[in-house]
Protein backbone atom coordinates (compact mmCIF):
# COMPACT_ATOMS: atom_id res chain seq x y z
CA UNK A 1 0.00 0.00 0.00
CA UNK A 2 1.64 3.11 -1.22
CA UNK A 3 1.62 6.14 1.25
CA UNK A 4 -1.56 9.17 1.07
CA UNK A 5 -0.06 12.33 0.32
CA UNK A 6 -1.15 14.89 3.20
CA UNK A 7 -2.41 17.00 0.16
CA UNK A 8 -5.24 14.19 -0.28
CA UNK A 9 -6.79 15.36 3.26
CA UNK A 10 -7.33 19.11 2.36
CA UNK A 11 -9.04 20.89 -0.25
CA UNK A 12 -7.35 22.70 -3.34
CA UNK A 13 -6.35 25.81 -0.91
CA UNK A 14 -5.02 23.82 2.07
CA UNK A 15 -7.90 24.37 4.14
CA UNK A 16 -9.98 21.41 5.15
CA UNK A 17 -12.66 19.57 3.02
CA UNK A 18 -15.32 20.49 5.47
CA UNK A 19 -14.70 23.72 5.78
CA UNK A 20 -16.76 23.93 2.14
CA UNK A 21 -20.31 23.96 3.65
CA UNK A 22 -19.24 26.86 6.37
CA UNK A 23 -17.81 28.89 3.52
CA UNK A 24 -21.12 28.32 1.41
CA UNK A 25 -23.26 29.58 4.74
CA UNK A 26 -20.98 32.64 4.86
CA UNK A 27 -21.09 33.87 1.40
CA UNK A 28 -25.08 32.89 1.50
CA UNK A 29 -25.43 34.93 5.15
CA UNK A 30 -23.29 37.50 3.49
CA UNK A 31 -24.97 41.39 3.63
CA UNK A 32 -23.14 44.27 2.17
CA UNK A 33 -25.00 46.80 5.27
CA UNK A 34 -23.75 44.65 7.85
CA UNK A 35 -19.52 44.61 6.18
CA UNK A 36 -20.13 48.70 6.33
CA UNK A 37 -21.29 48.52 9.75
CA UNK A 38 -18.08 46.71 10.76
CA UNK A 39 -15.65 48.28 9.03
CA UNK A 40 -17.86 51.99 10.34
CA UNK A 41 -16.64 50.15 14.23
CA UNK A 42 -13.38 49.69 13.14
CA UNK A 43 -12.91 53.74 12.41
CA UNK A 44 -14.21 54.42 15.16
CA UNK A 45 -11.86 52.89 17.31
CA UNK A 46 -9.05 54.54 15.01
CA UNK A 47 -10.63 58.25 15.44
CA UNK A 48 -10.51 57.27 19.19
CA UNK A 49 -6.64 55.74 18.79
CA UNK A 50 -4.84 58.33 16.72
CA UNK A 51 -4.69 60.72 19.40
CA UNK A 52 -3.21 58.73 21.79
CA UNK A 53 -0.59 57.01 19.11
CA UNK A 54 -0.55 59.79 16.03
CA UNK A 55 1.28 58.52 13.41
CA UNK A 56 2.29 55.03 14.28
CA UNK A 57 -1.30 53.89 13.95
CA UNK A 58 -2.00 52.77 10.45
CA UNK A 59 -5.04 51.90 8.30
CA UNK A 60 -6.19 50.06 5.96
CA UNK A 61 -9.55 50.28 4.21
CA UNK A 62 -10.72 47.61 6.50
CA UNK A 63 -7.90 47.37 9.31
CA UNK A 64 -6.75 49.56 11.99
CA UNK A 65 -3.01 47.98 13.04
CA UNK A 66 -0.01 48.98 15.25
CA UNK A 67 3.26 48.13 13.31
CA UNK A 68 5.28 45.47 16.42
CA UNK A 69 8.40 47.98 16.01
CA UNK A 70 5.83 50.64 17.50
CA UNK A 71 4.25 48.44 20.15
CA UNK A 72 7.65 47.91 22.00
CA UNK A 73 8.91 51.74 21.24
CA UNK A 74 5.83 52.99 22.62
CA UNK A 75 5.86 50.74 25.84
CA UNK A 76 9.23 51.64 26.28
CA UNK A 77 8.49 54.98 26.29
CA UNK A 78 5.57 54.43 28.67
CA UNK A 79 8.09 52.39 31.00
CA UNK A 80 11.33 54.81 30.69
CA UNK A 81 13.66 51.95 29.47
CA UNK A 82 16.08 53.14 27.23
CA UNK A 83 17.05 49.40 26.12
CA UNK A 84 14.91 46.82 24.25
CA UNK A 85 15.02 43.53 26.71
CA UNK A 86 12.33 41.36 24.17
CA UNK A 87 12.59 41.73 20.57
CA UNK A 88 8.73 43.51 18.71
CA UNK A 89 7.31 40.15 17.92
CA UNK A 90 6.92 39.70 21.67
CA UNK A 91 6.04 43.03 22.54
CA UNK A 92 3.09 42.49 20.68
CA UNK A 93 2.03 39.45 22.21
CA UNK A 94 2.78 40.53 25.10
CA UNK A 95 0.36 43.51 24.52
CA UNK A 96 -2.21 40.83 22.90
CA UNK A 97 -2.28 38.89 26.20
CA UNK A 98 -2.82 41.89 28.73
CA UNK A 99 -5.42 43.09 26.31
CA UNK A 100 -7.33 39.43 26.27
CA UNK A 101 -6.41 38.93 30.43
CA UNK A 102 -7.16 42.53 31.53
CA UNK A 103 -9.95 43.68 29.26
CA UNK A 104 -11.20 40.41 27.44
CA UNK A 105 -10.37 41.56 23.86
CA UNK A 106 -9.55 38.80 21.85
CA UNK A 107 -7.00 39.90 18.77
CA UNK A 108 -6.17 38.63 16.03
CA UNK A 109 -3.16 36.88 17.15
CA UNK A 110 -5.43 34.50 19.59
CA UNK A 111 -8.32 33.30 17.08
CA UNK A 112 -6.30 29.90 16.30
CA UNK A 113 -5.26 31.71 12.35
CA UNK A 114 -1.77 33.37 12.85
CA UNK A 115 -1.85 36.64 11.00
CA UNK A 116 1.06 36.64 9.50
CA UNK A 117 2.27 39.82 10.96
CA UNK A 118 3.62 40.79 14.24
CA UNK A 119 1.69 43.53 13.93
CA UNK A 120 -1.57 44.14 16.24
CA UNK A 121 -4.48 43.86 14.11
CA UNK A 122 -7.83 45.49 15.22
CA UNK A 123 -10.30 44.39 12.38
CA UNK A 124 -14.09 42.94 12.31
CA UNK A 125 -14.66 44.60 15.42
CA UNK A 126 -18.98 43.95 15.74
CA UNK A 127 -20.40 47.33 16.02
CA UNK A 128 -22.58 45.47 19.18
CA UNK A 129 -19.28 43.98 20.59
CA UNK A 130 -17.65 47.67 21.13
CA UNK A 131 -21.23 49.09 22.33
CA UNK A 132 -20.85 46.00 25.42
CA UNK A 133 -17.40 47.11 25.78
CA UNK A 134 -18.39 50.50 26.32
CA UNK A 135 -17.80 52.45 23.16
CA UNK A 136 -14.46 53.34 21.18
CA UNK A 137 -13.50 55.33 23.83
CA UNK A 138 -12.72 52.52 26.10
CA UNK A 139 -11.13 50.79 23.98
CA UNK A 140 -8.23 53.03 22.92
CA UNK A 141 -8.15 53.16 26.87
CA UNK A 142 -7.58 49.55 27.37
CA UNK A 143 -5.15 49.59 24.67
CA UNK A 144 -2.97 52.69 26.10
CA UNK A 145 -3.14 51.22 29.30
CA UNK A 146 -2.05 47.95 28.40
CA UNK A 147 1.20 49.79 26.18
CA UNK A 148 1.68 51.55 29.63
CA UNK A 149 1.28 48.25 31.92
CA UNK A 150 3.73 46.30 29.35
CA UNK A 151 6.52 49.43 29.80
CA UNK A 152 6.28 48.80 33.21
CA UNK A 153 6.95 44.56 32.45
CA UNK A 154 9.78 46.00 30.23
CA UNK A 155 11.64 46.86 33.30
CA UNK A 156 11.88 43.18 34.40
CA UNK A 157 12.29 41.37 31.34
CA UNK A 158 11.08 38.46 32.97
CA UNK A 159 7.74 39.18 33.70
CA UNK A 160 7.05 39.56 30.29
CA UNK A 161 8.06 35.66 29.58
CA UNK A 162 6.34 34.86 32.93
CA UNK A 163 3.10 36.79 31.34
CA UNK A 164 3.67 34.59 27.36
CA UNK A 165 4.20 31.20 29.48
CA UNK A 166 0.81 31.97 31.42
CA UNK A 167 2.92 32.60 34.80
CA UNK A 168 1.51 35.79 35.71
Amino acid sequence: MSPRPVSANTAPEGSPPNALPAVVRTLEQYDPARMQAIVATTKQIANKLRPLLGNRLRETPTTVQIAADDILEIAMEHGGVNEAPVVPYEASAALSMLLLRNYGMLMVHFVGVPPGTADLLIKFVPPEALERFGGAGKYAQAVNSSLTRLGELLREPQSVRDLLLGRN
